[in-house]
């Protein structure tokens, strides 16, 4: 049965489900642990959260894995080494991200919620998508292509205006990057131009997307402690797992490892 993209999701129940048909021997009754995704448009301060969270929970005695886009094994590296020639076309660009997804999928992310582990990853399917239908490509062919994923419990969506993005980038950082600029597409005449217009369709997919995947909307323009302490109250709400025995990983190597063997097993 293919999943209609007309037909709104509903709400991700417990055992967690697929979006659309479920990987061959994943027994979603088996995989107890919790996975929390963090979105938004680039310089929006997801990974500043992310971390902080990952160390909260560690500290409160939860097993916990980080994750997030371009760090598999298999594509990582490859990803790295394409982006710094700049020769992606669209939709290779799209295809070597689902692949990185779908690597990290089988073989981190799935044996750290069957151990038990609380899964927080830095971006999900939705940037997938969102970057996909940022670049003109059509909205059925990617939710169909990334249909393997599992639905999260919980998607915070950290939102802020191109103009908030803008400003944290030239205070922080000081120069645009390449692909957060959208500068393969050429949005504008220049990278500040380019930047404006490509993170401003970012943010309107993930909007479009806010609804019909249930993420929880978070003002990103408030102090990233405010930002920490409204992801605690709600993330704390949830009936997180914890391991009997399990160590406090330092590390998502540490937390790799264990995961894969996890899968050995």
């Amino acid at each position: 049965m293919r999943w209609n993209a007309n037909v709104p999701i509903k709400k991700p129940l417990s055992p967690l489900q697929f979006f659309e048909e479920p990987l061959p021997g994943v027994v979603l009754e088996n995989l107890h642990g919790k996975l929390i995704v963090i979105e938004g448009p680039d310089a929006v301060g997801r990974s500043t959260q992310v971390t902080q969270l990952r160390q909260w929970l560690e500290q409160e005695g939860h097993a916990v894995l980080d994750t997030g886009m371009a760090r598999s094994a298999l594509a990582g590296k490859g990803i790295q080494k394409a982006k710094e020639g700049n020769t992606f076309g669209a939709v290779t660009m799209t295809l070597y991200y689902v692949t990185d997804f779908a690597d990290r999928l089988e073989n981190e992310i799935i044996p750290a919620l069957r151990a038990g582990f609380v899964v927080i990853t830095d971006r999900y399917t939705y940037s997938i998508m969102a970057r996909a239908i940022a670049r003109g490509e059509d909205r059925k062919w990617i939710e169909q292509v990334t249909g393997f994923g599992l639905r999260p419990h919980a998607v915070y969506y950290l939102r802020a205006e191109v103009d908030d993005l803008v400003s944290r980038v030239v205070v922080g950082r000081g120069a645009f990057d390449y692909w957060e600029s959208g500068m393969d597409f050429r949005f504008g005449d220049n990278m500040f131009d380019s930047f404006c217009k490509y993170q401003a369709r970012l943010i309107r997919a993930l909007d479009g997307m806010a609804k019909k995947y249930d993420f929880v909307t978070l003002d990103a323009t408030r102090q990233p402690d405010l930002i920490f302490r409204d992801l605690q109250r709600r993330i704390g709400k949830m009936k997180l797992p914890r391991v009997n025995g399990a160590p406090n990983p330092a590390n998502a190597g540490t937390i790799r490892r264990r995961a894969t063997v996890v899968t050995v097993r």
